[in-house]
């Protein structure tokens, strides 16, 4: 079952699998579609496999292949049953299985019938919020995968970075592809900022056209079974309208890093005239609205960030944003452009701090807004994120905010071009590409 192209690492995901084997939580995988769950679960199987585990112990299903279509929660039981080996332990692979209605009732049988690790992927948060949860209640643990990073794109398109000395005696960062051609550290990273980190354009190549048609294909599929099929298999019709599906991620995928409020969607659009598709008669409502951007979050194709008041120390109700979870996909969107890219970068760092294992808000502090608060356990971080530190306006922009914290924690403004000065009392101005490759 192992497709015939090379399987690439994705070690941030692998490992910590890894780390879960043999425990007795389900394993889950979620992120948007293509993103590479299916291969991490080929990568997991092969390292069994290097470690002894025999093939007849190992079973793959998924649920997007015909051989498993119209498959119900009593046929997918009988099937893995058949394949059980008596007195070995199995490890059971199930690939889109939110596909089988009451998946839920097998999966938690063959935890509790069998000798078994199970791993399960799904291309929607739904699978994980009500139905699963009352299933699996603490018996699960969630991997939440994401298109590449800029040091995976490196790895996947078989790109290499070498330290050369530039004619002022310092170090420069060269890129070398595997012809020995080699270009700026920032025409790669250019190029990911307009192709976006989705695993199979390393496939087809930096070929634009290829990869607007790949992109299509994933948006489509996203929509089309990932939101208007889901919503057939729960026997609802809150999103009954594909237009206005596209025309809200379109608006949301145009105002990414913007202070946007749900209520005001439909307003706009209507403003904007967006909306005169003949069809639809009068704005969209406000809870209509919700629903619609839900069912994006839930397809994990956008992320909302919530704002935190440092200084009251709570998470405030007011206006949240909204990222798209690859730039590539907001290019096909809305067509490729110069003219917001302060917000675009800002987007990719927000998912390399998820990436890093953060949990991300917006900062508020008095009348001054942090683009990111990052933290963890025993960790947090303030984070600027800004194209240049050159103009003195700009600098002061970005510095104000993070002056007004008054705690220890690491504050850091990312730029592309962050000037000469690489500390601003305690503050630290770092070029936003290093640290996109520093782990």
């Amino acid at each position: 079952m192992i497709d015939s192209h090379e399987l690439k690492k994705r070690d941030l995901y692998l490992n910590k699998m890894i780390a879960f084997q043999d425990t007795e939580p389900v394993k889950v995988v979620t992120g948007i579609r293509r993103c590479g769950k299916s291969s991490l679960l080929k990568l997991m199987t092969l390292h069994l496999r290097e470690n002894g585990i025999a093939d007849d112990q190992i079973l793959e299903m998924n649920f997007e292949s015909y051989a498993f279509k119209n498959m119900n929660s009593d046929a997918f039981y009988e099937y893995v049953k058949q394949h059980i080996m008596p007195g070995k332990r199995m490890y059971l692979f199930f690939d889109e299985v939110q596909r089988v209605p009451g998946w839920e009732d097998a999966v938690n049988s063959f935890r509790v019938d069998f000798n078994c690790d199970i791993y399960v992927t799904g291309s929607n948060a739904y699978m994980l919020s009500s139905e699963y949860a009352t299933y699996l209640s603490g018996r699960c643990v969630e991997i939440k995968m994401l298109p590449l990073s800029f040091s995976e794109f490196l790895t996947f398109h078989d790109f290499e970075i070498r330290e050369t000395k530039s004619a002022l005696g310092g170090i420069r960062k060269q890129v070398f592809d595997q012809n020995g051609e080699h270009y700026d550290l920032r025409e790669v990273f250019d190029a990911y900022m307009r192709f976006g980190g989705m695993p199979g354009i390393a496939d087809i190549g930096l070929d634009q056209e290829k990869v607007l048609m790949l992109l299509e294909g994933i948006y489509s599929t996203v929509i089309m079974r990932d939101i208007l099929e889901r919503e057939n298999r729960r026997g609802q019709k809150k999103i009954a309208d594909p237009i206005l599906l596209k025309k809200i991620a379109l608006f949301l995928a145009d105002n990414i890093g913007s202070n946007i409020s749900v209520s005001s969607i439909g307003n706009t659009l209507m403003n904007e005239g967006l909306l005169e598709d003949g069809k639809r008669k009068g704005i969209p409502s406000a809870h209509t609205v919700q629903n619609y951007v839900n069912a994006l979050l839930e397809a994990y194709f956008f992320y909302d960030i919530k704002r935190f008041d440092i200084k009251g120390k709570e998470f405030l109700r007011t206006l949240g944003k909204y990222y798209i979870v690859d730039i590539g996909l907001r290019n096909y969107l809305l067509g490729f452009r110069d003219r917001d890219s302060g917000h675009a970068i800002e987007n990719v760092v927000y998912f390399e701090l998820l990436r890093r294992g953060y949990d991300v808000s917006i900062g508020k502090i008095d009348n001054a807004e942090v683009d990111f608060i990052a933290a963890k356990a025993d960790d947090k971080i303030y984070v600027q994120v800004t194209e240049s530190m050159v103009s003195e306006v700009v600098r002061k922009r970005e510095l104000t905010p993070l002056q007004k914290i008054s705690d220890n924690y690491e504050k850091i403004i990312l730029s592309l071009n962050p000037g000469m000065d690489s500390s601003y009392e305690g503050i630290k101005s770092i070029n936003l590409i290093d640290w996109l490759i520093s782990e």
